[in-house]
């Protein structure tokens, strides 16, 4: 692990090209004790393959890995079992993720509340309200900790004594927290819940950052909620990713005079939900307030099939005929379709192939 952390640390190595020199060298140690020729030859390129001899020459893998545990920050990398299942459904997901609080992502239902820097004490109000709602049906709340929307988020779920993630665009030591001015509100998430971030240590908070922190707010969460947004505001990024990850998207409508409605209305207009109570997400999502736990997890597809049979099957038993005739794919393809929804724990066959959802 302190090779793979170690790595991390090197311009230019992103999770597509950590991907590639772990197929080529099978471990993070073999790729750090690498040469030039190989690096080039496991197909990050030659700039990259320069960089890595130049920086690694500067970067200790023991004291880096021993600056983490000093930070109480914790690494997990894609092959580890407590990597969020959730996260690596979307497009170039994290190779590893730092986490810094105390936070179990096995029974982890995310919808992430976002709105503009810029609030009005509407926006402020929704914010802390629904996100405490959510709370209290044991959703944990996702969001960026910025200044506005992010900040009432986060402090409406700690309020109500539940589980908020903050997902930052520099790293998770002391010195490199921002906004400074959310530092305070940063040490209660990591008490409460969990601080997390792609980049090593002395990680910075930068313009390039944050659209890649975005994607993670995103990927976490089965739901978007869009609180307060100018017509530009970066929450809308985030709702946008949200989408391209075929996720649901919330929209909170504000008035028609105001700036920092402009960009939530406009997402009403394109075909989000609108959010008038925190019913409207948990019916849309097919949860009740008293048993949002793991329940909601297992209804995230992981194909086409998978999401086409979700939508037919019920609590009433349908024969597997019946199933392939509404699906309109073939009896093979539901069988082996249901067969793994099964040992996933979502459907159950009640027996002469007749099946019904869990």
């Amino acid at each position: 692990m302190k090779y793979l952390n170690a790595l991390n640390k090197i311009s230019g190595i992103g999770p597509q090209k950590t991907r590639k020199l772990l197929s080529f060298f099978k471990t993070p140690e073999n790729a750090w004790k690498a040469s030039l020729k190989d690096l080039i030859n496991s197909g990050i390129g030659e700039k990259t393959a320069e960089t890595v001899v130049q920086e690694k020459s500067c970067i200790n893998p023991e004291e880096e890995w021993e600056k983490l545990e000093k930070n109480g920050i914790k690494m997990i990398a894609w092959e580890n079992s407590d990597y969020p299942e959730i996260l690596r459904e979307i497009p170039n997901p994290p190779y590893i993720i730092y986490t810094r609080g105390n936070y179990n992502f096995e029974k982890f239902i995310g919808i992430s509340v976002v709105g503009s820097r810029k609030y009005t004490s509407y926006g402020a109000q929704i914010a802390r309200s629904f996100a405490g709602e959510l709370a209290k049906a044991n959703i944990t709340v996702v969001s960026g900790m910025a200044i506005g929307i992010d900040t009432f988020a986060h402090r409406g779920a700690l309020e109500e004594k539940g589980k908020t993630i903050a997902v930052l665009g520099n790293s998770l030591d002391d010195n490199s927290i921002y906004p400074r001015n959310n530092f305070n509100l940063s040490r209660e998430i990591s008490q409460q819940g969990l601080l997390l971030s792609e980049y090593p240590i002395k990680t910075s908070a930068g313009p390039l950052t944050f659209p890649a922190r975005n994607r993670i707010i995103a990927g976490l969460s089965l739901g978007t909620l869009v609180i307060e947004a100018s017509e530009n505001s970066g929450a809308l990024i985030t709702a946008k990713m949200a989408l391209d990850y075929n996720r649901e998207i919330f929209s909170v409508p504000g008035s028609i005079f105001s700036s920092q409605s402009i960009g939530t209305n406009n997402l009403i207009k394109s075909g989000a939900r609108v959010v008038t109570s925190i019913k409207d997400i948990l019916e849309e999502l097919d949860l009740n307030e008293n048993e949002a736990g793991a329940k909601l997890i297992a209804k995230i597809p992981s194909s086409k099939e998978e999401e086409i049979i979700l939508k037919i099957l019920s609590s009433d038993p349908l024969h597997i005929d019946i199933i392939s005739k509404l699906s309109r794919l073939e009896v093979a393809t539901v069988s082996s379709t249901l067969s793994i929804m099964e040992i996933k724990g979502w459907t159950k066959n009640i027996g002469g192939q007749n099946y019904i959802i869990i």
